[in-house]
């Protein structure tokens, strides 16, 4: 694999190296970005990184228990397998997640798809109109989220994440770049279901204890 960089630019070989290790940092490799000062799409050099030295990625990554996926429909590279990178969201960045998603569609569908653009003002009224968020986030709430959010590529703003104001606009991209296996999908799935049968059952428990304890001869 080594002879294979060592055949490359040095500028071509860093940029692979470059690619790869933003595939294990990030979710995928998106086709196309937008300028966070400009808000104006442009070719991701790492996708067509991907592209051109898919072969040497595939069995780089494979040594490491990863493979490499393209999804032409989607646009983007993405790695899945064993050793790629887990991610696990607090419950508050799940929810600023869920109401970006929910400012995203009303902007879509009212708007257009050249008014993806929102801000924290913006994000906190949206989370007390839906009740998801009932409290003052602290400063450092608001930058795991956003911080998380754009590294895999969910939003993107300029400047750093820590510079981000009531005034920042936070550029919106159309998906969430995150994947869930199908065995962790299943897992939710029968969690949920053991949730509602316990549910159920309760409920089925109640109704009969109530009917056992309504006895006309007993009040006799």
């Amino acid at each position: 694999m080594s002879t294979y960089l060592e055949e490359l630019s040095l500028s071509e070989a860093e940029e692979v190296k470059r690619t790869i290790r933003d595939l294990f940092r990030q979710t995928c490799i998106l086709q196309t970005k937008y300028d966070p000062a400009t808000l104006t799409p442009r070719d991701n050099p790492r996708y067509q990184t991907c592209a051109k030295h898919r072969a040497f990625i595939e069995d780089y990554v494979s040594v490491l228990g990863c493979e490499l996926i393209h999804d032409p429909q989607e646009h983007i590279f993405r790695l899945t397998g064993e050793g790629a990178a887990v991610e696990r969201m607090s419950i508050t960045t799940t929810l600023l997640v869920l109401i970006l998603k929910l400012i995203y569609r009303d902007k879509v569908l009212g708007e257009g798809l050249h008014a993806t653009v929102t801000n924290l003002p913006e994000m906190r009224e949206y989370g007390k109109d839906t009740n998801l968020i009932t409290r003052k986030l602290t400063t450092a709430e608001w930058r795991e989220a956003l911080y998380l959010m754009r590294m895999h590529q969910m939003i993107d703003v300029p400047g750093a994440v820590r510079d981000v104001d009531d005034e920042t606009p936070i550029y919106i991209y159309g998906t969430i770049n995150l994947y869930c296996s199908a065995l962790d999908m299943n897992r939710l799935v029968e969690k949920y279901r053991e949730e509602v049968q316990e549910a159920e059952s309760r409920e089925e428990e109640e109704v009969e204890a109530g009917e056992e304890d309504y006895n006309p001869d007993a009040a006799e």
